[in-house]
């Protein structure tokens, strides 16, 4: 497969970080778990810095900036601190992410149709510093086309509502889902948009996702984390993308 054609893999390291702070401790370490993603195969590796800081932390992408020879994609609130943040370290890709105090984990994309204006001005900056951006939204096209005229590079569509579908075994609702994924794919490709996937997907889920050609990028982490404590993170990751690589085939 060529480096064109292949489907790349980013893998979150979140929830290392959430094991780790659940004892207060420096064990689990987020940055070993990255380490050991990019000897598995990863081809970038994906932290949520929270505004609540609620697993990953400020030293966490520190180190990650430090050690990492893979791109870092930067997920953060659309919020100034954030951008600071963002600024001084100038990692890869920054991505754009709705935030709650009160979700347990995203639970949707971000509103951006009606926050063109704010958002324009807010990624102006993050372009200029050389970083990518991208944004979480939902496969809808009303959002898809506010996300290319604010200036994102990419769009980063939500997997939840499919991979839930799934889990609930409503096969009407994940296959209008999963069309929406495909629609949408393509027509953010058509805009000139590079297309990354991600949220809540698993080995059962994920090859659908991977096979449209027009997806780039998956981003994938509270599954394989979960997976690892079975099988250990490398052979999790690995099985990940060989069934990534099937699917493309």
């Amino acid at each position: 497969m060529s480096a064109e054609g292949k489907l790349r893999l980013g893998v979150n390291i979140d929830h290392v970080a959430t094991v780790r702070n659940a004892r207060g401790g420096a064990y689990p370490d987020p940055l070993r778990a990255a380490k050991l993603a990019e000897e598995a195969g990863a081809d970038g590796i994906t932290a949520h810095l929270r505004e609540d800081r609620r697993h990953i932390s400020d030293a966490d992408i520190d180190g990650l900036i430090e050690v990492l020879t893979v791109p870092l994609n930067f997920e953060m609130a659309a919020t100034e601190e954030m951008q600071r943040i963002a600024l001084r370290h100038k990692p890869h890709a920054v991505c754009l992410v709705p935030e709650k105090r009160e979700e347990r984990t995203t639970e949707g994309g971000l509103e951006v149709a009606r926050e063109e204006n704010r958002l324009a001005h807010y990624i102006a900056p993050l372009r200029e510093a050389g970083c990518r951006v991208s944004i979480f939204i939902a496969a809808d096209r009303r959002q898809i086309e506010a996300a290319h005229r604010v200036g994102a590079e990419v769009v980063e569509l939500h997997t939840g509502a499919y991979c839930d579908a799934h889990g609930e075994g409503d096969l009407v609702a994940r296959d209008r889902e999963l069309a929406a994924l495909r629609e949408m794919s393509a027509y953010a490709h058509s805009l000139g948009l590079e297309v990354h996937a991600g949220h809540g997907l698993t080995y059962d889920t994920v090859q659908p996702v991977a096979a449209f050609s027009e997806v780039r990028e998956l981003n994938i982490g509270h599954f394989l984390i979960g997976e690892a404590i079975f099988r250990g993170l490398k052979p999790a990751i690995t099985e990940m993308r060989r069934l990534m690589d099937e699917a493309r085939r």
